[in-house]
């Protein structure tokens, strides 16, 4: 016999719908206010959530919004571009560039690199770990030959041009090593788009980057959002469920390479190349951390930037300012720091001391 359900007291169901009330009176206008901005968890923004919002149209205005300022912007930096790596990018969502520096330019960056040994941080996802050391003011003093990089007018074109802002991107000396910890298959070996509107990632290799060895994979055109790319994004939206997975209701939507035909894409490209090859793209596009069938070390000088898409322009950057501009990843650690002491958000960005190319540590 099933024993009947106790009903919920109605004093604590009162409580429970007053400290909601209270909660969304309290958060609703700064969820609200976020519509405007890069925030994309469903998880975290009841609204962006909404399954009614978002049947309406929610999800599709920001991702058509987004996409049509990402245009304009563009077309206002494009003379910063080489009309070929335009042609390229606008066609692929990447631009590739081997013997990005002269070969002894890049033998003493890389030897610069080797010697350096500062103050980092690493996150472990998965079997893999990922370790990066800040391009400070610390580590440019101690490798001059990184400005042969950040300030370089061809990085600097494409990295503005790909993020469709005039904004300094936080550059780091990064380092992949994959089967460096016990632990599930490394998430970032999933196809998937890292957020609804137009963003930048850069690689300048420092290493040689094999075949089966932890390869930059995208899909070319899957930064163009096409009918077809609204509707699967509208789909995905709609579907969200608890069960669904987690990074995707973070808004980092995962795609199978089963769906790519229907999306009128093709497979994924790996980038098997070789050192001092420089890779840029719009990771709106849909790429991934290619497997590896061996515990491997891949070291790369890596540049990040996302910027609120629904601005007009594509300047008025504060971290331009030489006061901000080479402590802003220090102060980013910094702030999850304080969050997670907090007790608001745990900070997954460990601090390690070290080398680039130091290996895994002992299991």
């Amino acid at each position: 016999m099933r024993l009947a359900r106790s009903p919920v007291p109605a004093p604590r169901r009162l409580a429970g719908a007053l400290l909601s009330a209270l909660r969304w009176l309290l958060l609703g206008p700064l969820w609200a206010a976020q519509l405007l901005t890069g925030a994309k968890s469903f998880m975290d923004n009841p609204l962006i959530g909404s399954h009614r919002l978002n049947r309406l149209g929610l999800h599709a205005w920001r991702l058509r919004t987004a996409d049509r300022l990402a245009q304009s912007r563009r077309r206002r930096l494009a003379h910063r571009v080489a009309p070929e790596d335009r042609a390229a990018f606008d066609r692929d969502g990447f631009v590739v560039k081997r013997d990005f520096l002269p070969a002894a330019q890049f033998a003493e960056l890389r030897r610069q690199i080797e010697a350096y040994r500062g103050a980092g941080r690493e996150e472990v996802q998965g079997d893999a770990v990922t370790r990066r050391l800040a391009c400070d003011a610390a580590a440019l003093a101690a490798i001059p030959a990184l400005r042969a990089v950040t300030g370089h007018p061809v990085w600097r074109g494409l990295v503005r041009y790909a993020n469709s802002f005039d904004a300094e991107p936080m550059v780091y000396i990064q380092s992949v090593l994959s089967h460096a910890r016990a632990g599930q298959a490394d998430p970032q070996e999933a196809l998937h788009a890292d957020t609804f509107h137009a963003t930048v990632k850069a690689w300048l290799f420092l290493t040689d980057v094999e075949p089966d060895a932890m390869c930059f994979t995208y899909v070319p055109g899957s930064h163009r959002l096409t009918p077809q790319r609204l509707a699967w994004e509208t789909d995905k939206a709609l579907q969200m469920t608890p069960q669904t997975n987690r990074l995707t209701r973070r808004g980092s939507f995962r795609v199978d390479p089963e769906e790519l035909p229907a999306l009128g894409l093709p497979p994924p490209r790996p980038f098997e190349v070789a050192a001092n090859t420089l890779v840029v793209a719009d990771t709106h596009g849909f790429h991934a951390r290619g497997g590896s069938l061996r515990p491997t070390l891949r070291v790369e000088i890596w540049a990040y930037s996302r910027r609120n898409p629904f601005m007009p322009w594509t300047g008025l950057d504060p971290w331009r300012l030489p006061a901000l501009r080479e402590r802003r990843m220090g102060l980013a650690w910094w702030a999850g720091d304080v969050l997670e002491r907090l007790g608001i958000k745990n900070h997954v960005w460990k601090p390690r001391s070290g080398r680039a190319f130091d290996g895994p540590d002992p299991l």
